[in-house]
């Protein structure tokens, strides 16, 4: 009876903590639950953006997805445990993507991207921090770093983190946050005459920075203009003329001959009489060596223009080279032979 007893109590014992532990148990979720209720009740519509402007580093009004409101970082990406490494097919630049980015639209031309830019050498000419860029237009294109920052921008998702590596480059890598951007359109979905205004700013801004001392730049512009103007149908506007030649004399300038001598070619294919095409696809020829041919470009000039006196002087510096480079192979088969 008295064993009995005990184990009775033993049993009620048990009972009792297993009870207690159990209440302990719900005081603390009930206590959990009335801390969520409690702070879900406090963000009223007032205190929301208070919130959203206690992040130093976003700036207001800024989504996380171009469709979407905006969202915290934290809630729509995470950084990528293994990075990955995208490489541009035409070599100008690589990415090492940290954070990804959410769907699949990318910036277009027209695209206004929200983007946040730290770790670029100075003296690019672009903003740090957050800035607000045009696909395609404006003067921060003007520089190389810009033009693959461009680049860089039309291959990434809204939310997309990455760094940004140049070939051959010893610096650290820029970092590239695109939080949001707009909508546009890439050059096929353009019109004819969309493309015709566009590539008519082109050529102005071309123009401005090749008389402003800046042929790089000018032929960055030059460059894009004939992009979009090679999409028309033929026989295409007379502007394509006036670009390829204009791009050969920054090429010359940029000690590029042979790509100079090929953008006359293009000239001389719709305008065979084109006097500053023949003149530059001249002087390209000898700088490269083609003297023969560069005699005959600079003389097909005098004959159209006969008072050209710049093709005049450059036709007595190619034909003395001539003579002293017939003279140097008589003097060497001499040796030779003799």
């Amino acid at each position: 009876m008295e064993r009995m007893n005990q184990g009775s109590l033993k049993l009620s014992s048990g009972n009792l903590i297993g009870e207690k532990d159990t209440l302990q148990q719900r005081e603390v979720h009930q206590g959990l639950d009335s801390l969520r209720e409690d702070r879900l009740v406090g963000l009223d519509a007032e205190v929301l953006p208070a919130v959203a402007d206690s992040h130093p580093q976003i700036p207001a009004g800024m989504r996380g997805d171009p469709l979407e409101p905006y969202r915290p970082t934290s809630e729509i990406a995470e950084p990528l445990q293994a990075p990955t490494l995208w490489h541009c097919p035409d070599g100008s630049f690589a990415k090492r993507i940290m954070v990804q980015g959410q769907g699949l639209d990318k910036p277009k031309g027209g695209s206004q991207c929200q983007v946040l830019v730290s770790g670029l050498p100075s003296g690019v000419g672009l903003p740090e921090g957050w800035t607000e860029l045009t696909v395609g237009s404006g003067s921060w294109r003007d520089s190389p770093w810009g033009e693959i920052l461009e680049k860089c921008l039309e291959t990434m998702c809204s939310g997309e983190q990455a760094e940004l590596l140049l070939p051959g480059r010893a610096e650290p890598p820029a970092l590239i946050t695109l939080a949001s951007f707009t909508l546009g359109k890439d050059s096929w979905e353009l019109s004819v005459k969309e493309k015709e205004e566009l590539a008519s700013e082109e050529r102005a801004r071309g123009t401005e920075l090749f008389r402003a001392g800046n042929p790089e730049a000018a032929a960055r512009c030059y460059s894009r203009a004939l992009r979009l103007l090679l999409t028309l149908p033929p026989p295409g506007p007379p502007d394509r003329i006036v670009l390829h030649a204009n791009l050969a004399a920054c090429q010359l300038q940029l000690g590029q001959p042979t790509l100079a001598a090929q953008s006359c070619d293009r000239v001389l294919e719709h305008d065979p009489r084109h006097v500053k095409a023949l003149y530059r696809r001249g002087v390209a020829r000898a700088a490269f060596g083609e003297l023969d041919g560069a005699v005959a470009d600079l003389r097909r000039v005098l004959e159209v223009e006969p008072g050209n006196r710049a093709a005049r002087e450059e036709l007595g510096r190619v034909v003395i080279r001539g003579r002293e480079q017939d003279a140097g192979l008589a003097r060497g088969l001499r040796k030779m032979f003799g």
